[in-house]
């Protein structure tokens, strides 16, 4: 029981912590509601997870034989994050009924997942302390996994949709938008000088 403990600490620490899909979550949960915004978290979560098994049953091998594929996969995440900066900055803040809005699709989510360079370094991390490239261990902790990362990022949407009841009017969420998108595009920056 002590492997598993210590694999879900790991995935909360990693999942919980703020990060563009996160701060995603949280805008989603602000402008559509949380059962609008569980999309994205289902979608970030699989893809996660997704990675996370590919990763322990050998992409990291694949990437490290042809490290311009790893450049390529980092920049076009930089290159995303300031795209959903921007469209966020963009944003009129019109709120609307939620029934009507449908918020980031389930799509979106698992693209800007495995789009996000905190994701990547998360799975190489983990799968290189906890499997040793065991498939039982493996799976043992995608499963883990799974759950703890739909927890973390449900909460961060979570958190957004108690926002939205204060976020009554457009130039609020304007704010909002504009603060997320300044903390997206700092995160871009960031991995940009980093690569």
């Amino acid at each position: 029981m002590t492997l598993s403990y210590s694999m879900a600490a790991f995935a909360l620490a990693a999942s919980i912590t703020p990060g563009p899909v996160n701060v995603v979550a949280l805008g989603a949960g602000a402008r559509y509601g949380l059962v609008p915004s569980l999309r994205h978290v289902t979608g970030a979560t699989v893809a996660f997870v997704l990675l996370l098994v590919a990763v322990g049953f050998g992409l990291y091998e694949l990437l490290q034989r042809a490290p311009v594929l790893m450049h390529a996969i980092q920049w076009f995440g930089v290159a995303f994050l300031l795209y959903m900066a921007y469209k966020l900055a963009r944003d009129d803040g019109e709120i609307g009924d939620a029934a009507v809005q449908r918020g980031p699709s389930v799509v979106h989510g698992a693209i800007m997942q495995w789009l996000n360079p905190k994701a990547w370094l998360a799975a190489f991390a983990g799968m290189g302390l906890y499997t040793a490239g065991e498939p039982v261990r493996i799976w043992q902790f995608a499963a883990i996994y799974f759950v703890v990362c739909w927890l973390s990022v449900g909460c961060w949407a979570a958190a957004g949709a108690m926002m939205r009841r204060q976020m009554r009017s457009a130039k609020r969420v304007r704010r909002l938008n504009r603060v997320m998108a300044a903390l997206l595009a700092a995160s871009a920056v960031y991995l940009a000088a980093t690569l």
